[in-house]
């Protein structure tokens, strides 16, 4: 193994004021600031409505559809049948 004087000369050495600055070109980061508006939008005024963008009912079909899930309704079936018959369908332990 080389001394350690011999690998400490082989490093190059980087000033500490090129090392922290890594932009790629384009400047340092540039943010909105925060205006603590949900998304940065004003509310209407009293009496309107807000005006959807076209893009935001087609996410809401995607994503806040309805639950039509084979066990979400056997469950309601079940909660439903047995609340008809008086039966309690939630469990609670006799101590």
């Amino acid at each position: 193994m080389p001394p350690t004087s011999s690998l400490r000369a082989l490093q190059v050495k980087v000033p500490r004021r090129i090392a922290g600055r890594r932009f790629a070109s384009h400047g340092p980061p540039q943010f909105n600031e925060p205006s603590g508006l949900l998304f940065g939008e004003k509310p209407p005024a009293p009496g309107q409505k807000r005006v959807k963008e076209e893009w935001e009912n087609i996410w809401y079909l995607l994503y806040y559809k309805p639950d039509t899930s084979i066990q979400t309704w056997a469950l309601r079936e079940a909660k439903e049948r047995m609340e008809a018959r008086g039966e309690k369908y939630k469990y609670e332990p006799s101590s």
